[in-house]
């Protein structure tokens, strides 16, 4: 595959456009008809490897991340836990560890529900949690019937950003929370030019040589960049109807976690 330079930053920026993510599919400009189905062949690709994905692109941080996201979150025996885009089931899998009552974990591509309900029965894991494959934008569940949503390293991948947040608002119950944590924009310039060097120049050739998938990788690290920044998703996730919306920062914003109260 050619290396993709990135499209000019005053047409179609998810900062100054929102709502144009669905006319890409990291930097290669697409039909939105067909973004979800350049999504799930990417993650059927990487299903088996998943976890190792992670690891390449956070240097292995994710872990400490997703159990950042866990203490925010702090689960309880009462609480229903839906985790959207929650694929090979970590953070459905650290509710219930941490405490939390149920867990249901709906990802628009089947290959990681199965990967995840496998490495469920693997760990003895035999309730608690559902598996469900469903689209973020349309999620099949019922109006005001969880307590807490997640999302993490999702967001980016679906076509119309605000069409999920309004289904994450949707299925919440009033009261109920809503984490997104997901990979951002890096706020220190040193840090900055180092991750993009990593990101641009070695993630995709690591991807080649340890999972046998350049394109893949290469997308992933082309679709963070085109995500919105932190302010800016902010205030779409206000717009969508939550409060108190507010953003942590994790590693200099490699990553962050957005949260915010369904009211």
């Amino acid at each position: 595959m050619t290396e993709r330079t990135p499209p000019d930053p005053n047409m179609a920026d998810p900062n100054k456009a929102p709502g144009s993510e669905g006319n890409w599919f990291g930097f290669q400009p697409v039909d939105p008809d067909a973004k979800s189905g350049l999504v799930r062949a990417v993650f059927d690709s990487v299903a088996g490897r998943y976890d190792l994905m992670n690891d390449l692109m956070s240097g292995g941080i994710h872990r400490l991340w997703k159990d950042t996201l866990m203490e925010m979150v702090a689960p309880k025996a009462d609480m229903t836990l839906l985790d959207v885009a929650g694929g090979t089931g970590d953070i459905a899998f650290r509710f219930l560890q941490r405490g939390g009552g149920r867990a249901i974990v709906c990802d628009i591509t089947e290959s990681m529900v199965r990967v995840g309900r496998d490495r469920s029965f693997d760990r003895g894991i035999l309730s608690g949690v559902n598996w469900t494959v469903g689209d973020a934008e349309k999620l099949p569940f019922a109006s005001r019937s969880v307590d807490a949503y997640t999302i993490a390293f999702g967001l980016r991948n679906v076509t119309r950003i605000d069409a999920a947040l309004s289904e994450a608002r949707r299925v919440l119950k009033p009261g109920g929370k809503f984490f997104c944590l997901e990979f951002s924009h890096v706020v220190l310039p040193v840090l900055r030019e180092i991750y993009d060097v990593y990101s641009f120049q070695l993630l995709p050739k690591l991807g080649r040589v340890v999972a046998g998938d350049e394109d893949s990788y290469r997308y992933l690290v082309e679709s963070i960049r085109r995500f919105p920044q932190q302010e800016a998703l902010a205030k779409r996730i206000e717009a969508a109807g939550f409060g108190a919306v507010r953003v942590r920062n994790l590693t200099g914003g490699i990553a962050a976690i957005h949260s915010g109260w369904r009211i």
